[in-house]
């Protein structure tokens, strides 16, 4: 027999996407997880524009695509700045870049992860080559080691961290579903509130201890979510062989 899910002594589960939001205002720095959509908190990009904030930084690999994702942010004119490693096939950010009515910051995808890294291990700092030479480094310190020019790069944090979650249990021990793990780990370090976002709420003890990839202390809110759209870019087919 399955056992039913109590309600949680953590008092970390939240009835809908809306009430998960508690705290959240204007000029929020927001991260949240996917890589493209793969991996989008669809329930809690949703939610965030019904509560009505703006003004947002919005921290993520990229901001959506075909109208979708954080894409859904960016129409609705609630993204002041944007910190991502890919503008891609998005029209959306394009356009606002064109217009001037986006500031958005470039970063390498590997400096990306690592300033998130640093920003949940306490290091404020740290020097890379990665970006020498290019617009990247434009304003930032640079120092040679061994003879070889690095820049300084500054941790990475957040207010919020929205993460997608295939299982989760009421104190936050989280497992993902293949490639949709990408950057969540990272980013739950890195927040100062992370609300996982589940395909699937089992009760503790349910999830083998080998099999979580997030331990709850990361996370400070969960919600589940069993429908989702689960979108992605393009489909590539080939001929059917004879």
């Amino acid at each position: 027999m399955t056992p039913s899910i109590s309600p949680p002594r953590t008092g970390k589960v939240f009835e809908d996407a809306l009430s998960a939001l508690e705290g959240i205002q204007d000029g929020a720095r927001i991260m949240v997880s996917g890589f493209g959509l793969c991996g989008n908190p669809e329930a809690l990009i949703s939610a965030v524009l019904d509560s009505g904030v703006r003004n947002l930084t919005v921290i993520a690999n990229n901001t959506g695509n075909l109208g979708k994702g954080l894409a859904l942010w960016l129409r609705a004119g609630i993204v002041s700045r944007a910190i991502c490693t890919y503008l891609g096939n998005n029209h959306d950010i394009h356009e606002l870049m064109a217009k001037g009515a986006l500031e958005v910051e470039i970063v390498p995808q590997g400096t990306f992860v690592e300033r998130m890294r640093c920003a949940g291990a306490g290091i404020p700092a740290f020097f890379t080559p990665t970006g020498v030479g290019t617009v990247v480094a434009e304003g930032k310190e640079v120092m040679e080691f061994d003879g070889k020019p690095a820049l300084l790069e500054r941790a990475l944090s957040a207010d919020f961290a929205f993460i997608r979650a295939h299982t989760a249990d009421p104190f936050g021990n989280v497992r993902f579903w293949r490639t949709a793990r990408n950057f969540a780990p990272i980013m739950a370090t890195a927040a100062k509130i992370t609300i996982a976002e589940a395909d699937n709420l089992v009760p503790i003890g349910a999830m083998d201890p080998d099999d979580v990839h997030l331990p709850g202390i990361f996370v400070q809110r969960v919600l589940e979510v069993r429908d989702h759209e689960n979108p992605f870019e393009y489909k590539m087919t080939r001929p059917r062989e004879c």
